[in-house]
């Protein structure tokens, strides 16, 4: 089992949905995050003192899957996250980790099958 977690733009949410959704993967969790990656922006002067301007929105998707469905899953997200603009960057990443136990709470389902 793994856990995959993918840090997008927000306005590629509903792209890359569409495409976990067309990939057969239809449990998803989606939370609003905010943060800056490699490139930062550059200091601005606010009133006479430089600020680092703020943190970039994006949206944070978190899916659980059995090991067969990963890489199908890391296909669909990058098809649809590529970023619109030639030359943009900051398209997001996507980290893949081990999911040692996933429990149903309603049925005590174990593993697999709880996913």
């Amino acid at each position: 089992m793994k856990l995959i977690v993918a840090i997008i733009r927000e306005n590629q949410l509903d792209q890359v949905r569409e495409a976990l959704f067309n990939a057969d993967i239809k449990r998803i969790t989606v939370s609003r995050v905010s943060g800056h990656g490699r490139i930062q922006s550059d200091e601005e002067i606010y009133r006479g003192k430089k600020m680092i301007p703020n943190l970039t929105a994006g949206m944070r998707i978190e899916i659980a899957l059995n090991d067969e469905f990963v890489d199908v899953t890391i296909d669909a997200i990058m098809a649809a996250a590529v970023p619109n603009e030639d030359g943009m960057v900051g398209g997001g990443k996507i980290f893949v980790m081990p999911l040692e136990r996933c429990i149903r709470i309603r049925t005590h389902e174990e593993g697999r099958e709880a996913i």
